[in-house]
Parts: C-alpha cells; structure tokens; sequence
C-alpha cells in the first residue's frame, strides 16, 4: 500500500507539473541568459543554453517515463494525462535532432568555404 500512496502523491506532482504555465519558465530562462555583447559571454550563453534545454528534454522524458509508470500501476492519472507526457516528450526530442542536423550542416557549410 506503501507503493501505491507514493505512485499517487507522484502522479498529483507530475500533473501539477504538467499543467503548470511554461511561461513562468520562458521568461525566466530569457533573463538567466543576459549577455553584455561580449563574444566569450555569448559563447557562454549559448552554451548554457544548450545545456539547459538538453536537461529539460531529459526531464520531459523523465516525466514521461514517470506518468506510464503511474498508469501502468493503477494510479491516480488520466489516460490522456499520460499521452499528452508522452507527446511532450517525444516532440522535445524530435526537434533536439532537428536543431543538431541544421547545427552539423551549417558547420559543414562553413568548413566548405573558401577563404
């Protein structure tokens, strides 16, 4: 029974979370990333970026994985609650690999080029 109160009090997290406002995070994310104009902040900043859009696709997936567990048990979470997770999820990553693609083919233009 144990397991089945902490599946719950996981599931009513997981759709708070879910149902939060991402704005909140956008606005947020846009003034952690201020830079002066310097190319070393820039590159920095880029690179933070990265790094923290990498660790919400991760989470995305986490939370994915979490609410088909909670499903999976009988818990306490809508059908829809979970394919919406899901689709959260995999969009996430499909256009993580959109942007690598276009990131590699714009470095293998630039290393075309003539100088």
């Amino acid at each position: 029974m144990d397991s089945i109160s902490h599946n719950l009090a996981g599931s009513e997290l997981l759709l708070s979370r879910l149902q939060s406002d991402s704005s909140v995070k956008k606005a947020q994310s846009a003034t952690d990333h201020e830079t002066s104009g310097q190319p070393g902040n820039v590159l920095d900043s880029f690179g933070n970026i990265l790094k923290d859009q990498m660790s919400n696709i991760n989470q995305l997936q986490a939370e994915a994985a979490q609410a088909k567990q909670i499903y999976a048990v009988g818990g306490d979470i809508d059908l829809h609650n979970v394919m919406i997770a899901g689709e959260k999820a995999e969009l996430s990553l499909q256009l993580a690999m959109q942007v690598r693609n276009k990131m590699i083919n714009a470095y293998q233009e630039i290393t075309r080029m003539s100088v």
